[in-house]
């Protein structure tokens, strides 16, 4: 396979006992103590204030109602800029996407607040209608469109996939980062493979006025870890735990409230969930079989 390294992330990481009701009020008061007066919130795959305020600005507005507390856009640069800000205190929350969340919480030490977990959110890998190729195996010595480097649907699970299927991502086959035009480079025989998000798949067909009866998948994967909202280190506990709990009470708003941009319609009949790190493996082991596991 083509080599393909993580400069774009590398250049980033230089670097007692009471009553009841005494431990109500004495938590309620710790809580107000640690509160902010304001949280900086970035999302790791926007890039840019305008786009930040039109894909969030609802959600910010919602959560600073819930929260009562200000909220402030800090747009990054790419996808793991989050982390140095998160270390210089420049940001306090941050939305990421399943490798991302890896990133943050290993370089970054950030804490996750919740995840939302996404429907029918697999990788799927797909072929044309007229191919010979039936199996995953039959892809040795094959080339393969993803979307970009550490996406998590489109890259790092399809890996895994392939990795399960006995293929060696080293050396078996090689792997071309096409964005949403891996689609158009299966239909013109440029590539023999196509790896992409189930829960996109049809909206890309669409929009590139193609249709479903000319490809065939040929594999679905299980459910991915979800998205997830995480936290500096450098906020008090009580506060990310009482943080947690609001947006888990109030999460048909908030999940309502990312609906109403479109780049959000992913989310649609999503739903918060706590944060199990272990689900996160997967993710782990692929880095660790392309030979980034120094990376994590």
């Amino acid at each position: 396979m083509k080599r393909r390294n993580f400069l774009w992330y590398s250049l980033l990481f230089a670097a007692g006992c009471t009553t009841g009701a005494n431990f109500t009020n004495n938590s309620s008061d710790q809580i107000a103590i640690n509160t902010p007066k304001n949280l900086k919130f970035a999302v790791t795959d926007v890039t840019g204030i305008k786009d930040l305020q039109r894909d969030y600005g609802v959600f910010r507005t919602t959560l600073e109602e819930i929260l009562g507390i200000k909220i402030e856009f800090f747009p990054v640069e790419n996808p793991t800029a989050a982390a140095p800000a998160l270390l210089s205190g420049e940001v306090d929350i941050v939305f990421a996407g399943p490798s991302e969340y890896l990133i943050l919480n290993s370089r970054a030490k950030a804490i996750p607040i919740i995840a939302i977990e996404r429907t029918n959110y697999r990788s799927i890998i797909v072929v044309r209608a007229d191919s010979k190729i039936k199996l995953l195996s039959q892809l040795k010595g094959k080339t393969i469109a993803m979307r970009k480097i550490g996406s998590t649907a489109s890259h790092l699970a399809p890996t895994k996939l392939l990795i399960d299927a006995g293929l060696d991502p080293k050396t078996d086959f090689k792997t071309v980062m096409l964005g949403d035009q891996g689609v158009q480079a299966l239909k013109k025989g440029d590539v023999d493979a196509w790896a992409t998000a189930s829960d996109r798949y049809k909206n890309i067909l669409e929009s590139e006025g193609l249709l479903e009866k000319d490809f065939s998948i040929i594999l679905q994967g299980p459910l991915l870890p979800g998205d997830v909202f995480v936290a500096s280190n450098q906020l008090a506990s009580s506060f990310i735990a009482d943080m947690r709990s609001r947006m888990i009470k109030d999460q048909d708003k908030l999940i309502q409230s990312l609906l109403t941009a479109k780049a959000n319609q992913k989310y649609k009949g999503g739903k918060f969930a706590l944060v199990n790190d272990a689900d996160y493996n997967m993710i782990r082991e692929v880095y660790k079989k392309i030979g980034q596991g120094d990376f994590l």
